[in-house]
């Protein structure tokens, strides 16, 4: 009896985790080891990059793409993906901005904002899940509906006339020297991970994408864990347009066009795959810095922006390419 039941259990669906072996583990200090490398380089190459203020630059504008990418880990690691948190940051952005611009507080255009963001997750996961979907079509068509929408409602204009202590969010410091972006990112940041390693939603989402028929026949309810974790990253993109729009004091609606592709990155660089059933935290966040200080960098050593876009590129390609011989290496 004892067998039946360990043979239908949720965490059948998963097999015990192996010893990582060195070359795996290497693997996983890699994202860490380029940002330090990267982080050496800069220091010599530039005298402006170890200022206060330009680090604090850095992790401002990092922070918006790492929001996003920690609700994107969860999507990737249960095997999805979503295009759309780029035009669905700009969509929660106007929401939110409009909101205060009508006179509404900080905290409820905030939650109004996160509430939009949700609600985008929860039509992508309907999407996948009631009508079947694949994630890539069915979000590539919610990310041309919400910058559609988003224009349409704004007529291309932005949302301006914001009260000035939103500027806080994006431009403020916790103790005068914290970038609130950055304690608003390590506290997200930390939630996920606690989600992750000890919540049903993260253990399911490794299950889910590491085997779904597995998961499946192991008793896991696929659809309502793919929903809460499309919401969840979708509320996450909401906050992330709200800080993005505290940095430029306006609500724009092209805001966020090509975060995709970065937020997508920032995860397979940090040791993601795009089967899933891979991706951490630290990986995650380690791959935006590591992108944001590829453009920091670029920017203060005089590089040409497009330039900056063929090496980002050129990154995200071997980063899915090192992705795609460590599952080669595996399945032999």
């Amino acid at each position: 009896m004892n067998e039946n039941k360990s043979e239908h259990s949720p965490s059948a669906a998963r097999p015990a985790p192996e010893r990582p072996s060195r070359r795996e583990w290497l693997e996983r200090l890699l994202p860490f080891a380029s940002v330090v490398a990267l982080f050496i380089v800069l220091s010599i190459a530039s005298p402006y990059f170890l200022t206060v203020q330009n680090l604090s630059s850095v992790c401002r504008q990092t922070a918006v793409i790492n929001v996003m990418a920690l609700g994107m880990t969860l999507i990737m690691i249960s095997g999805g993906i979503d295009l759309s948190v780029g035009s669905v940051m700009a969509f929660a952005g106007i929401c939110g901005t409009t909101l205060l611009a009508s006179g509404w507080g900080l905290l409820p255009s905030l939650i109004g904002a996160m509430l939009t963001g949700a609600a985008w997750g929860l039509l992508n996961s309907s999407l996948i899940t009631l009508l079947k979907i694949s994630p890539f079509i069915a979000t590539l068509g919610t990310m041309g509906a919400a910058r559609g929408l988003t224009l349409v409602i704004t007529n291309g204009m932005p949302v301006v006339n914001l009260p000035d202590s939103f500027g806080r969010l994006g431009d403020g410091n916790v103790l005068r020297v914290l970038p609130v972006p950055l304690a608003i990112l390590v506290t997200l940041a930390v939630l996920t991970g606690f989600i992750l390693k000890y919540t049903r939603l993260g253990r399911y989402a490794y299950a889910i994408g590491s085997n779904v028929e597995a998961a499946r026949y192991a008793g896991v309810p696929i659809r309502r864990y793919v929903v809460a974790i499309y919401v969840f990253c979708g509320a996450l993109t909401g906050l992330a347009g709200m800080i993005e729009s505290s940095r430029l004091m306006t609500g724009q609606p092209t805001a966020g066009q090509g975060y995709e592709l970065s937020v997508i990155a920032s995860v397979v660089i940090g040791g993601g795959s795009l089967s899933g059933g891979e991706g951490s935290v630290t990986g995650t966040m380690a791959g935006a810095f590591l992108m944001g200080l590829i453009s920091n960098g670029s920017n203060l050593l005089g590089v040409s922006p497009f330039w900056q876009q063929v090496l980002i590129g050129s990154v995200i390609v071997l980063a899915v390419a090192v992705d795609e011989l460590r599952k080669r290496r595996r399945a032999t």
